[in-house]
């Protein structure tokens, strides 16, 4: 087997929008550095529920109306 073929896997210590911090093991940077998150799971709207703009512009309703004809009959 090759050496070094594997990245250094160690322990950082993430820290959340709010300030909470936790321990885990990652290749990230190096032991015992601390990764600042600018987005995550408590505070993005992704995860927690928030509304979404959505920027169609009509692209589902121009497919719908390309393909209307192509629809099977068993759905």
């Amino acid at each position: 087997m090759k050496k070094n073929l594997h990245p250094n896997y160690h322990k950082i210590i993430v820290e959340m929008t709010d300030g909470t911090r936790f321990e885990t093991k990652s290749t990230w940077g190096a032991e015992g550095e601390t990764l600042k998150l600018e987005i995550d799971p408590k505070s993005h709207s992704a995860w927690t529920g928030g509304k979404q703009k959505i920027l169609d512009k009509g692209r589902v309703s121009k497919f719908n109306k390309k393909f209307q004809n192509f629809r099977s009959e068993n759905k």
